[in-house]
């Protein structure tokens, strides 16, 4: 049962007692500025400085993190270990959780296919670079070990190349950098986002990138792009040259690089194979964006495309049309796919704290000043250890002189303390010798195992002095380090993934797919729907399928290479080609233009003119009499625009529209059932779509023009009743005989 709180329990404040919080309870006023500055700049350089933007030895904290972790596993000789076991091990040094600990592994590993020179050698699923679809198993699944190449990272570790700091927790020691022996920063793909900056190193060629920083060792006025041909990709593909940009990314460090898809072309089964991609898209996006360009009838030479990527590589599979050139339609999908994409270039990293963008050049200048502080304190663990190891050789070759003199001090101190002071006495060395030669075992002291000892010291003599001239001159470690950057380039060059081209011009891949040509003929329906059926197929179909309540309008006979107007009651004008529309049957609706031309709601088709050369003229007749001639020229269009506003006058509600490709006789009907009859001749033609037009026809005032047609020779027993020679007129009621003649046709 709950107990009934006192009065005094629920008025009391747990804070009264002992804790007290300075501060509490009161409102402070503070500038918005300093709260930025105090609360929001600590988490952004943060994340500038600790997470997001690469350093000199070209890795995040993470990425470190995670391959010491592993060095410190042994994972450098042996076998591969469950990925569990690596993440679980390097969360002693970073906090952040193993999702995002394996999601870094995942991403160096070779299987991931996302670095050109991989870290982690891995076994198993590790999903794919290039495919967002293609997802790695979890950790407790996959294994792996460091590749061969991490050797250049980590064989200096030990001989204080490097600093070293506490861990999160103040448990372990961490490196700062790796004391890698090549420009790891540039050999592979980097990218990061921080606060109010970003990151995005593109990956070079290993050989190409040791041998311009041997020579800049050698000449600091070295031209990089003498000895930098392009970036190279893991995902290999084209590089379209440009000089004077990549002069610009040597340079400064920013800049765009083009890469194009590779592909083969089977002329077996007439498909393209497409092989190797861009790194900045994947196949899903590839293929969706082909895939909408289709259904847009962009693109119409294609048959089928679908992805066939398997345990041998990525491989995106188009089935071609008969009699298209692959090349050139290929060179219509770089211009509107990701086939061909740009790498956006900012390279932007830590030197000594502070995020900088320099560009190739300065990128290597500032390794080769790290690589050479490496080799100094290298020089100076190695300096060192000999110098020591020296001067306990030296104390010992004293006791060679006498050593039953070193064993009676030894047998006759009483005190244990006592022993290395007396042999500091009985033979002249300090303590740090005496201290060596009391701890020789008895079995040891003899003159044979003394003199094996002491031979070395002439040895280590000339070492310290070859370390000492090496450490008093730049030149000779600049040497040290070309001969470390040669050995790196004679194990791992693999070649050039990435191929590059000369000479393209863009400005004329794309070549106008062949339409092809053959007599059709066009249902439009009242309500929109139009239906292309081949004209030799005519015979063959049966009554037109229409929808309850709709019309078919009077068919039109055209060509497959015919361009279509169709003009809306909003006036406005969608442009189509005739080869836009499937060819289909009677049987069917067709298609339903509004929604096939991303029409605007409520807009409906109010006329189709069916064109082949823009030459022509359309004729608008509105309900106020008025009637406007455009030359259909003024409908043409240099570019590829598919609508057209104001492509008739809305000052009054259209009547009627009609495309004529010559001057001819027309008819007016009005509400009232008076005809006029008029030659198209005697109008002037305007270049100006929305024109008001002339008047053409007197009307009363609750009369109105309903419709135009083509006019019938014949039509009317008497031609001059309905022919004006002066606009506006009235027009003439047709006689009865006149009536049965339009009956008639």
């Amino acid at each position: 049962m709950a107990r009934r709180k006192k009065e005094s329990d629920v008025h009391k404040n747990p804070l009264d007692d002992n804790v007290h919080i300075k501060g509490a309870g009161f409102i402070q006023d503070e500038v918005i500025t300093d709260t930025l500055k105090n609360n929001y700049m600590p988490y952004a350089m943060s994340v500038i400085l600790s997470r997001a933007i690469p350093e000199i030895d070209g890795f995040k904290p993470s990425h470190r993190k995670l391959l010491y972790t592993m060095f410190n596993m042994g994972l450098l000789q042996g076998g591969t270990i469950k990925s569990a076991n690596i993440v679980g091990r390097t969360m002693q040094l970073n906090p952040h959780g193993d999702a995002a600990i394996y999601d870094t592994m995942v991403r160096l590993s070779r299987g991931n296919e996302a670095l050109l020179y991989p870290y982690v050698e891995s076994k198993g699923n590790f999903g794919k670079a290039y495919s967002k679809n293609m997802m790695y198993a979890a950790s407790r699944y996959t294994e792996a070990k460091l590749t061969p190449l991490c050797h250049e990272l980590f064989d200096d570790i030990k001989l204080d190349t490097v600093d070293f700091v506490d861990n999160y927790d103040n448990t372990m020691k961490e490196p700062t950098l790796l004391p890698v022996t090549f420009p790891t920063i540039l050999c592979n793909v980097t990218t990061g986002i921080a606060v109010g900056m970003a990151s995005s190193i593109a990956s070079f060629n290993l050989k190409e990138i040791c041998d311009t920083t041997i020579v800049l060792m050698k000449n600091p006025d070295h031209v990089v792009s003498d000895t930098i041909v392009a970036p190279d990709f893991v995902g290999g593909g084209y590089i379209l040259y440009d000089k004077k940009e990549f002069d610009k990314i040597y340079d400064t460090g920013r800049g765009s690089v083009k890469v194009r898809a590779k592909y083969t072309f089977d002329k077996k089964y007439n498909c393209i194979d497409i092989t190797q991609i861009p790194p900045t898209t994947t196949s899903e996006a590839i293929i969706d964006k082909i895939i909408e360009l289709v259904k847009t009838n962009k693109v119409k030479e294609i048959n089928d495309i679908r992805d066939e990527t398997d345990l041998s590589g990525l491989k995106i599979t188009i089935d071609l049309k008969r009699g298209i050139n692959p090349d050139v339609f290929m060179s219509k999908l770089y211009k509107m796919t990701p086939l061909q994409d740009t790498f956006s270039c900012n390279f932007n990293l830590l030197i000594k704290g502070k995020p900088v963008v320099l560009g190739v050049r300065n990128i290597l200048l500032e390794w080769i000043d790290f690589r050479l502080e490496c080799i100094r304190r290298r020089i100076n663990f190695n300096l060192s250890k000999k110098r020591k190891q020296l001067h306990l050789l030296k104390g010992l070759s004293k006791i060679l002189l006498d050593i039953d003199k070193a064993i009676k001090i030894v047998r006759e101190t009483e005190s244990e303390t006592e022993v290395v002071p007396n042999l500091m006495i009985g033979f002249g060395i300090d303590e740090v010798q005496a201290e060596y030669v009391a701890e020789i075992k008895l079995r040891h002291l003899n003159r044979e195992y003394i003199l094996k000892r002491i031979k070395d010291i002439e040895q280590l003599e000339n070492d310290i002095a070859d370390l000492e001239l090496t450490l008093s001159s730049k030149n000779k470690m600049k040497k040290i380090i070309i001969s470390e950057l040669e050995n790196v380039t004679k194990k791992y060059d693999s070649g050039r993934k990435s191929e590059v081209l000369y000479d393209v011009i863009e400005d004329n891949i794309v070549e106008t797919v062949e339409i092809p040509d053959y007599p059709v003929t066009l249902f439009m329906s009242e309500q929109g729907y139009l239906k292309k059926i081949k004209t030799a197929n005519l015979r063959m179909s049966g009554e037109q399928k229409l929808k309850e309540g709709d019309k078919m309008l009077p068919e039109i006979e055209c060509s497959n290479k015919n361009e279509l107007l169709f003009f809306t009651n909003m006036q406005q004008v969608y442009k189509a080609k005739v080869d836009d529309f499937p060819d289909t049957k009677a049987s069917v609706l067709g298609e339903y233009v509004p929604s096939k031309l991303e029409m605007g709601e409520g807009e409906q088709v109010s006329y189709m003119a069916v064109i082949d050369d823009y030459s022509g003229y359309m004729i608008f007749v509105f309900e106020n009499g008025k009637l406007a001639k455009v030359d259909v020229s003024a409908y043409a269009t240099k570019t590829n625009r598919k609508k057209l506003i104001n492509a008739y006058s809305a000052k009054s509600p259209l009547a009627q529209a009609l495309y004529i490709k010559e001057d001819t006789d027309i008819v007016l009907c009005s509400s009232s059932g008076r005809m006029l009859l008029i030659n198209t001749a005697g109008i002037l033609p305007k270049t100006t779509k929305d024109t008001q037009g002339i008047s053409a026809m007197k009307l009363k005032k609750t009369h109105k023009v309903q419709s135009i047609h083509l006019y019938n020779p014949g039509e009317f027993e008497k031609e001059w009743r309905f022919r004006a020679k002066n606009l506006p007129a009235a027009g003439a009621l047709p006689s009865e005989k006149d009536i049965a003649e339009q009956i008639t046709f």
